[in-house]
């Protein structure tokens, strides 16, 4: 019992320490609503409205906080419709304007959970966790699932249809492709509005736990993503003699795989801990690089 103990408090510690480190770089004021009353019903409406709006998710992508506009379009009316109070309306706003990308086509599995946090007035840190538990592995599935499996079938049969002189190829292409596509978005939309909802009473007993085992998924699928999208490598050569050692085969490499895209994904959110921006970031990024490649150490 008190080993459980001393984990329980421990998880509270971290998750304590986590909450401090996300409000300093975030414009959320506080990490519980003040009106706590749950005598709001999103209706079918609402969560088809939500699924519509959703289609606008990328209209005001950027580099900086990518889908985070379109989200919060996508999800608004329902925030304004739980959130009677303004302050809660507003550090809801805030925190759903934070950096979001995640697949535009199952995305709307992820807004109805979220939707449903928000109407069972979680703490915002929780859903913050959720949301970026989340993102990775629905744009995974999203991939897997729209642009690798159902584009290439039902462009396959369109494409066929046309080079036998059909005028209904691209048609057909277009009918079978965006009937699924819509069948989930909606359908989506409401299975997850649902499940976040039959959850709500394992968040609030578990809200800690659950935020912790987030946080851990979601640092589990960045660090993924730096070995998987962060290419660094250079060509530089150690030279002793006779004997030639390539620094990134022979030296780097068996340190550590994908050192160097980690050290500079590390030196990356060390300037954003000093309030560099990332448009700066990405300036810096592309004077590296270039600047790396003609003195040859990239």
């Amino acid at each position: 019992m008190e080993f459980n103990n001393d984990n329980e408090t421990k998880m509270a510690a971290k998750a304590e320490k986590r909450m401090e480190q996300a409000l300093a770089t975030s414009k959320v004021l506080t990490d519980t609503y003040c009106d706590q009353s749950q005598d709001v019903t999103l209706t079918t409406g609402d969560i088809n409205r939500m699924a519509f709006r959703s289609l606008a998710l990328q209209a005001s992508f950027n580099y900086e906080r990518m889908q985070a506009g379109g989200w919060l379009f996508t999800i608004l009316p329902a925030l304004r419709k739980i959130h009677k109070n303004k302050d809660d309306l507003k550090n809801a706003m805030h925190m759903h304007m934070e950096f979001i990308n995640v697949h535009p086509f199952d995305v709307t599995f992820l807004s109805g959970l979220v939707l449903a946090m928000e109407k069972g007035k979680e703490n915002i840190s929780t859903i913050r966790a959720v949301k970026v538990a989340l993102m990775g592995p629905l744009g995974g599935i999203g991939d897997a699932l729209f642009w690798l499996t159902l584009l290439p079938i039902c462009a396959g049969i369109g494409a066929s249809l046309a080079l036998e002189g059909s005028f209904f190829g691209p048609i057909i292409f277009l009918l079978m492709f965006n009937a699924v596509h819509f069948s989930l978005r909606f359908g989506l939309a409401h299975y997850g509005y649902r499940a976040g909802t039959s959850a709500l009473p394992l968040l609030k007993n578990h809200t800690k736990r659950i935020s912790h085992a987030a946080s851990i998924v979601g640092m589990t699928v960045i660090g993924a993503l730096i070995a998987s999208y962060v290419h660094l490598v250079t060509p530089l050569e150690i030279n002793a003699g006779q004997a030639h050692i390539a620094l990134q085969a022979d030296v780097l490499d068996k340190l550590m795989p994908n050192l160097l895209p980690l050290s500079f994904t590390l030196i990356v959110y060390f300037l954003m801990k000093r309030n560099f921006s990332p448009v700066k970031l990405i300036g810096l990024t592309v004077v590296i690089g270039i600047l790396g490649k003609l003195i040859g150490f990239l």
